[in-house]
């Protein structure tokens, strides 16, 4: 198979030939799945998700919630004497009090614990007390003993130097998470394994940011503090892929059976299925948490931390798996012994390949250095674990050395 070294088309190797159904070559991971040469294609669709959020967040903004831009939140149960109290309701009762729509009016819970939330910009003490007796006097909500009473209703005034502080200390942590996590996996890795892995965790914030700016979904600080919870389990997922590509690199410059990039889209095979399995059982309490929040409790930090958490481990999943490792692939063949390598590779495919189109078979030239390069891993692999125990015996008798006879099986020598 004649091919450039710049190639990064899996070689099928011995034992790596893989067929059957999708789940198939899922399970085996054999590398049937060609992840990394496929990497431009992956980088466009990053690259145009990555340019859509940051127009969105640049042009539309964020929808702060509260606790950030400050503001009267005026709450009472949705529970009153004619019925449950609607969001509509409770919307045109502010409305009729003040003159102005109110920022938002949402309903949380269920059953008798249900609430009404309204969230405009400051009140003064007359104007809160103003809209309060509207809302009592038209709703007619019920306190937790089941009479009318306007003291179910209440107001509290938040600062917005409250969420600015909480932003400000989500900052420093992130960049100290940043600075801790470049020097582990320089450390335990590489530095072009941790760049790849510091860009995947960028795309993830980016990604995550960028479609609560989309969607206009209210930016809240159990919001922040989901999306520092994300980083992990995106890091997580990486560093088991990079290990794996890790070992299958190890002692690669001096062999020549695969590149480094076939290394690497080996290593992405073989832990796809742990990686899906890994993001589904990691979704499921999540998804879980958003059904509770949302179906239950209506609005609040569980909804909150559940959906930021369930944006940014999906984002997550697909960065580690089709952004990470390709790009550590382009840094790494950035490097002159990984190219050279690699051309190794391709020239020993085209000697084979040509002598096979000459009517040779598949063991023509170039077969003796494909089996010597497997001698040399199984090798390494042999020198990296740990030697087995000695097998017991079994009754059967073992080779005489050459040129020694055999002792006869009855007598014994004197």
């Amino acid at each position: 198979m004649a091919s450039s070294a710049g190639s990064v088309e899996p070689y099928a190797d011995p034992g790596q030939r893989s067929g059957g159904s999708v789940f198939h070559r899922l399970y085996t991971g054999a590398g049937a799945f060609n992840i990394v040469g496929l990497r431009k294609r992956f980088y466009i669709g990053f690259g145009l998700l990555i340019l859509i959020c940051a127009l969105s967040m640049g042009i539309r903004g964020f929808n702060f919630g509260i606790d950030f831009k400050g503001g009267t939140e005026i709450q009472m149960p949705a529970v009153g004497v004619h019925g449950t109290i609607t969001v509509s309701q409770a919307k045109q009762a502010f409305a009729d009090a003040l003159g102005h729509q109110p920022d938002s009016v949402v309903s949380a819970g269920t059953g008798r614990s249900a609430s009404i939330q309204i969230h405009t910009q400051t009140l003064s003490k007359d104007d809160a007390v103003k809209v309060e007796s509207a809302l009592f006097q038209r709703l007619q909500p019920l306190d937790t003993n089941g009479k009318p009473s306007q003291t179910s209703i209440s107001d509290s005034t938040v600062s917005a130097s409250w969420g600015g502080e909480i932003s400000r200390q989500a900052l420093i942590a992130l960049g100290v998470f940043l600075v801790l996590v470049t020097i582990f996996l320089t450390a335990y890795f590489e530095r072009w394994m941790a760049m790849a892995a510091i860009v995947a965790l960028i795309n993830d914030l980016v990604v995550t940011a960028g479609v609560y700016s989309l969607v206009g979904l209210e930016v809240s600080p159990p919001t922040v503090i989901g999306l520092l919870t994300i980083l992990g389990f995106s890091l997580y997922d990486t560093v088991v892929v990079f290990d794996k590509v890790k070992e299958n690199a190890r002692g690669l410059l001096s062999l020549a059976r695969r590149t480094y990039a076939e290394a690497a889209n080996l290593a992405l095979n073989q832990t796809l299925m742990r990686s899906i399995n890994t993001s589904l059982i990691g979704l499921l309490p999540v998804i879980g948490l958003l059904v509770v929040g949302v179906g239950v409790l209506g609005v609040g930090t569980l909804t909150d931390l559940a959906l930021v958490q369930m944006v940014g481990m999906l984002s997550g999943a697909l960065s580690s798996i089709f952004l990470a490792t390709p790009l550590l692939v382009d840094f790494k063949m950035r490097q002159q012994p990984y190219r050279q390598q690699a051309a190794k590779v391709m020239a020993r495919r085209a000697k084979r390949s040509s002598a096979a189109d000459a009517g040779g078979t598949a063991g023509g030239p170039g077969e003796e250095d494909i089996e010597a390069d497997l001698r040399r891993e199984r090798a390494l692999a042999a020198a990296s674990s740990v030697p087995a125990r000695t097998a017991k015996k079994s009754g059967a008798h073992r080779a005489q050395p050459a040129g020694r006879p055999a002792r006869p099986s009855g007598k014994r020598r004197r």
